[in-house]
């Protein structure tokens, strides 16, 4: 009885063995290589300063850097804020928008989502979609942007824009200018008595003449 026990313990541990097969147990990767992010942060509140004086200041919920993306990329997408102090910590000029990506090997920044933008000079700009092109110094957007400065406003597609917003253009636009944008008249210029002399040569005095009624 007891050597019929062994030999049954022994079949069954045999069939358990032939029954289970060894596996290699890997989890599969959560994201392809060219997905993961090298650089994960949250709730960045960052100051920059240049030549030991603080000048700048990111703000953002996400940040990511993903360098194995092709292009590589910065991602911003809970949102961004940067803003440039002056030598009194005073915020004067800002970049602000919902979703932002930075490509580093272009240096082109392609902003989303309700960009707003201050600059020092007081212009603003709202828009839905900007991109900031460092290499060349130039801010650019297909859709529909709303530009306001001290003196003028305007709204349309197509806009182009140095670095500084100090020159732009803005096609298919409509919007409100300040009438000293189109230059004064010469005549604004002239003393009464020049402006008196410049009508009476530009329309002779007309002559009394007598109309002959057998005609």
């Amino acid at each position: 009885m007891r050597h019929h026990a062994l030999l049954y313990v022994t079949l069954l541990a045999i069939m358990l063995m032939a029954c289970s097969e060894e596996h290699e147990h890997i989890a599969p990767a959560i994201y392809p290589r060219d997905s993961v992010a090298v650089m994960t942060s949250y709730g960045v509140n960052t100051l920059i300063s240049d030549s030991g004086v603080v000048k700048y200041r990111i703000v953002t919920e996400k940040w990511e850097v993903n360098q194995n993306k092709k292009p590589s990329k910065w991602a911003f997408e809970k949102g961004l804020l940067l803003e440039q102090f002056d030598l009194a910590m005073h915020v004067h000029s800002y970049i602000q928008c919902d979703t932002a990506y930075y490509y580093d090997t272009e240096r082109l920044w392609e902003l989303r989502g309700r960009v707003r933008i201050l600059t020092k000079n007081g212009v603003r700009f709202t828009s839905e979609e900007l991109f900031w092109d460092e290499k060349v110094k130039e801010f650019y957007s297909n859709k529909f942007s709303h530009v306001i400065t001290p003196d003028k406003e305007l709204k349309g597609n197509r806009f182009r824009s140095d670095d500084k917003m100090n020159k732009y253009s803005v096609k298919y636009t409509q919007g409100y200018f300040d009438r000293n944008d189109f230059g004064d008249s010469p005549r604004s210029h002239m003393t009464k008595a020049e402006a008196d002399s410049a009508k009476n040569q530009g329309r002779g005095q007309a002559s009394p003449r007598r109309i002959n009624k057998n005609n």
